[in-house]
């Protein structure tokens, strides 16, 4: 369940927020952040500078604090999770216009880090794993199970930047790229991306191959089944 919309009357101090290396700066009302453990504790002192309500997130994208700070008010983030009652399906809000065309909102960034297209969705899920949001975990693996037609190359660099950025417990987002590949395989078998990323190497294609060891050992159960036709 996402969070419901704050009120509109809200009194607390106003911290400003400094993110990037280009030092973006954000704004956000101190009873707003306490939302989260960790911009909790950076509102009680600890990482505040002398008496200033400032936060320096040097590390992190100004994107993705734009999308938690939208979550952190409105209880979602752009695109909009949506019920379509007509259907009993969920899908994000620009999904398809009037006519039924597909519409397309801004679904990767630029990891600063390194300069690969990454999934906005990962990146918010990695973030909202630091900032201790569950809520906006479960909502960021939602709406990347919506994602569709994405390239192999930018499917790779999410999966190596959600290893990178979660724990080694982490049981969701991983098993998310570990299965989405699996079942892409035809199309990763082609790509010299997988080519060279396996060749490359790290603890990502590891479980990768344990992955598709059980698919395999789950096929093969299968078609001996007696109830298996």
């Amino acid at each position: 369940m996402a969070l419901a919309p704050v009120a509109s009357n809200l009194t607390s101090a106003i911290v400003t927020i400094c993110v990037g290396p280009e030092q973006r700066l954000f704004a956000a009302h101190e009873e707003i952040l306490s939302v989260s453990p960790f911009f909790s504790s950076c509102c009680r002192g600890q990482f505040l500078e002398g008496g200033n309500k400032r936060i320096n997130l040097p590390k992190e994208q100004p994107e993705v604090l734009s999308s938690i700070l939208e979550y952190l008010y409105k209880g979602d983030y752009f695109p909009r999770l949506i019920h379509n009652k007509r259907r009993n399906t969920w899908e994000l809000e620009n999904g398809v216009n009037e006519n039924g065309a597909p519409v397309t909102a801004e679904t990767t960034i630029i990891n600063q880090a390194d300069g690969a297209t990454i999934l906005k969705d990962t990146a918010i899920y990695c973030a909202a794993d630091r900032y201790g949001l569950s809520e906006l975990k479960r909502l960021a693996l939602r709406k990347q199970g919506l994602q569709s037609a994405i390239q192999c190359s930018t499917i790779l660099s999410s999966a190596r930047y959600a290893y990178a950025h979660t724990p080694d417990t982490d049981s969701k987002l991983r098993a998310h790229y570990l299965a989405l590949i699996i079942r892409s395989r035809s199309t990763f078998k082609r790509s010299g991306t997988m080519q060279m990323e396996m060749e490359a190497g790290g603890k990502l294609f590891f479980d990768l191959f344990v992955a598709m060891c059980n698919h395999m050992d789950d096929m093969t159960g299968s078609s001996k089944s007696p109830f298996s036709r």
